[in-house]
């Protein structure tokens, strides 16, 4: 019996499984206060960035506009070679031959297609598929801001 009331007299411990994370939730919170007290006092950083002595500004060429208007018919705004505004009314082989001989002559001037709202999707895509296969580089949408 001695045997017996010893066991019952000590407390058997058990190991514990769980981890106990409040002191991991202590420290973030301190982290957290430290760093939204510290972020607004931290200055922006100033890049210095180098300079080019006597470089000339690129001559930035002025687009040709591609209008499309609601009832499907097409025009083209440019400048000549004058500094001259034209503007033509076109169909789309008239645009194709107008493109090609642009090209030729100006192979670097970018294209910008200002189609009205109601005019299809496929339509718009149509003549930027066009710009492209007649080898335009640069080919955008004009849009208007709001």
């Amino acid at each position: 019996m001695a045997g017996s009331s010893m066991r019952s007299s000590r407390t058997t411990r058990r190991a514990m499984s769980d981890i106990n994370v409040v002191p991991y939730i202590d420290v973030m919170l301190v982290l957290l206060v430290i760093f939204m007290v510290t972020a607004p006092l931290v200055a922006p950083t100033i890049v210095n960035l180098p300079t080019v002595g006597g470089a000339a500004p690129q001559q930035q060429m002025p687009p040709v506009v591609v209008n499309i208007r609601a009832d499907g018919n097409m025009s083209i705004k440019y400048k000549d070679d004058a500094g001259a505004t034209q503007q033509e009314d076109m169909t789309r082989a008239d645009l194709n031959s107008f493109v090609t001989d642009r090209q030729q002559t100006h192979p670097d001037q970018p294209m910008v297609i200002a189609a009205d709202k109601t005019v299809k999707y496929e339509a718009v895509m149509n003549v930027m598929s066009e710009l492209k296969a007649r080898g335009v580089k640069r080919v955008g949408l004009l849009v208007k801001s709001q």
